[in-house]
């Protein structure tokens, strides 16, 4: 469902990813580990056309979207979550679900899946008229995602869903990604930290080292490759 192919891209004369070049199969969570400063957020950043390619092709469900606008992007039904969540501060939790909805016109798909958002997180119904700078980290994180979800998506980014959560609030979070995966079929690419937890709920993975890819595979032999262990599992 998504291609990238020799993907460069650079911040003025230094460059952040050397020929990337990944796949992404439709209703599969594919995961990108290594350490930070290794290129993860640039490649989701670069496919959302928030950062411009300086060579290589990026393709999305038959399309070629390399430098595409955002706005473009996102209305073909990729959506991405960033890294530190970016919640509209000073917007209630409704009004932010509603602004994920921006591009949507069909009222009634709207209005279910909010109550889909909802249900999979009540903390955000019981704080539903409440501003979202003051809700917790993993709130905020639920909202994030919630809010991709009224993008009406049909690929979902996630930019490191764990960062500055409880424990307990990250398991849970983990656990909605895999049910948002089952049950509306998203396909998701997933950029995390807890390596050995990405490693779990995805089928494939890629390790992105000083911009380029070190290793990929599927996500049980990457987890047992001992050189992975070392550097990513604690082992």
């Amino acid at each position: 469902m998504l291609e990238l192919s020799d993907v460069t891209v650079a911040y003025g004369s230094i460059a952040a990813l050397h020929g990337i070049s990944l796949r992404v199969p439709e209703g599969k969570i594919v995961t990108l580990i290594g350490a930070n400063g290794a290129g993860k957020s640039t490649t989701l950043r670069t496919i959302s056309g928030l950062v411009k390619t300086r060579g290589g092709s990026i393709r999305y469900d038959g399309a070629d979207i390399t430098n595409r606008a955002p706005h473009a992007i996102v209305g073909r039904g990729l959506c991405h979550v960033p890294e530190g969540r970016m919640v509209f501060a000073n917007l209630t939790v409704q009004e932010n679900l509603r602004m994920g909805a921006y591009l949507q016109r069909d009222k009634a798909w709207i209005s279910s899946q909010t109550e889909y958002v909802f249900n999979m997180f009540p903390r955000l119904r019981e704080r539903e008229k409440q501003a979202a700078g003051t809700l917790s980290g993993g709130e905020q994180q639920m909202l994030a995602i919630g809010r991709a979800l009224l993008g009406r998506p049909k690929f979902l980014m996630l930019d490191e869903p764990s960062l500055g959560i409880a424990p307990l609030l990250v398991k849970a979070i983990f656990e909605k990604i895999v049910e948002i995966n089952r049950d509306q079929g998203l396909t998701i690419l997933l950029v995390e930290q807890n390596a050995n937890l990405a490693l779990d709920v995805s089928s494939y993975g890629y390790v992105l080292e000083t911009g380029k890819v070190l290793l990929e595979g599927p996500s049980a032999e990457l987890k047992a490759n001992p050189e992975v262990q070392a550097a990513y599992l604690g082992a």
